[in-house]
């Protein structure tokens, strides 16, 4: 498959769900689910370009929880969290996404006081050829009208930061 191809595998664009997310991967799919599901792997490209991760907690699991430390290169930090609903290796993951405090509390996000409190995420993994193709839809849970309107108007931020993110997973495993 040319890389023409591949890019037309790759997508990000709000639908009436809520985010909708396709990307296509040079790798088997035991491997990107590892990435995903493993914190020596996870803290090589998860998040935003330009920052640090640290896992504190991972417990991949229903009822577990992944609990990480964001921190750019002057000190900011924040903190964030996933406690997975569903897991079957190595097809699907389910959790739900927050901010969160030290301690896995979950909170508000900083940036906004309408940015909906938790996002449902749910994960799944094929493959064809070596190539795994993921597909993450995320939106709201239990959102007010306001919060809901408030995480569609950030589209264009969410677009500009998984797709970092995703660039990231890509070069992380072209090296593996």
């Amino acid at each position: 498959m040319s890389n023409h191809q591949a890019a037309d595998t790759n997508s990000i664009r709000m639908e009436e769900s809520g985010l909708f997310i396709t990307r296509t991967l040079n790798a088997p799919r035991e491997l990107v689910y590892r990435v995903w599901t493993e914190a020596e792997h996870l803290e090589k490209w998860w998040g935003p370009t330009g920052m640090k991760l640290e896992v504190k907690q991972l417990d991949v699991r229903p009822g577990g929880n992944f609990l990480y430390r964001m921190s750019t290169p002057d000190g900011h930090e924040m903190w964030g969290k996933f406690v997975y609903r569903e897991v079957t290796a190595p097809e699907k993951l389910v959790y739900v996404s927050s901010f969160s405090d030290a301690e896995g509390n979950t909170l508000r996000a900083p940036f906004s006081p309408v940015f909906p409190i938790e996002i449902v995420n749910s994960l799944t993994f094929t493959e064809q050829d070596g190539r795994t193709t993921f597909t993450l839809q995320g939106g709201p849970y239990q959102a007010t009208a306001e919060e809901d309107a408030f995480y569609r108007s950030m589209f264009d931020s969410m677009k500009q930061g998984f797709t970092g993110t995703f660039d990231q997973l890509e070069a992380y495993l072209a090296k593996l």
